[in-house]
């Protein structure tokens, strides 16, 4: 008896074994999302907000497709945050493909005038350095995180005031 429990024992060891050397081959690193900021327009916003669409092209350079159900956002502008925004949209991204996403976000009138604060004028943030940060969310094990960094290009006529 002992013996055959010893076997079944080594043979469960061994499928555990193998089934573990299946679940690292599906664990492969992924090559980070290709994020560029493409556009930034502006929106309809509200008496003390300001609002615009962020235009992001993504590309995914790897074997595995992108399948996403939202996405959120977060932009600093020289250090500071200026923007956030959310979108539950859904899309996908095909092995070696690549998408446009466009995303609405919010600028409070206050996250406004610490920049201007800090610059010392209103229309001072046209080619300050930003950093996007945001996720492409797709379950809570394969939500896409990803950085854009570059300098803020803003639409020309946009207005920058309340």
């Amino acid at each position: 008896m002992t013996a055959r429990l010893h076997r079944c024992a080594r043979l469960l060891l061994l499928l555990l074994m193998a089934g573990g050397l299946n679940a690292c081959a599906l664990l492969q690193p992924r090559d980070p999302l290709n994020i560029s900021v493409i556009g930034i327009e502006p929106l309809a916003g509200q008496a003390l907000e300001m609002r615009m669409a962020v235009k992001m092209r993504v590309q995914n350079a790897n074997e595995a497709p992108v399948d996403y159900n939202g996405i959120a956002l977060n932009l600093e502008v020289n250090g500071q945050p200026l923007a956030s925004g959310v979108s539950d949209q859904q899309g996908h991204i095909g092995r070696y493909g690549e998408t446009i996403v466009v995303v609405p976000v919010s600028i409070t009138a206050f996250a406004f005038l610490r920049q201007a604060y800090g610059l010392g004028k209103l229309d001072s943030l046209q080619g300050m350095p930003y950093v996007l940060r945001g996720k492409l969310a797709s379950g809570p094990l394969s939500t896409v995180r990803f950085t854009d960094e570059g300098k803020l290009d803003l639409p020309k006529g946009a207005s920058l005031s309340w």
